[in-house]
């Protein structure tokens, strides 16, 4: 079975959905086998986006990948000045 992919806002209404049947007295098995997901994934998802709202979860993201790509920055910038170090010291 081919694995699903949810946006941030997709989860987040999943995830209000799932409130709601738990607040009408369902249990958790139940509420996860409505919304589609697996138990581990609701506890998942609601461990990273319990109280977000949707311009939050967005906000997140972008984040997310602002610090994917300086971490990308700083690891070039450190094997650059390893490169250097090497050449300067003349042990190539």
């Amino acid at each position: 079975m081919p694995r699903k992919r949810f946006t941030s806002e997709q989860i987040i209404s999943k995830l209000r959905e799932a409130e709601i049947a738990l607040a009408k007295g369902k249990a958790v098995p139940l509420v996860c086998k409505q919304i589609g997901v697996t138990e581990q994934t609701y506890y998942r998802w609601r461990k990273e986006y319990g109280g977000l709202k949707v311009d939050q979860a967005k906000k997140l993201r972008e984040l997310e990948k602002e610090n994917a790509r300086l971490k990308k920055l700083v690891a070039e910038q450190a094997l650059d000045n390893d490169i250097l170090r090497e050449a300067a010291s003349g042990n190539f």
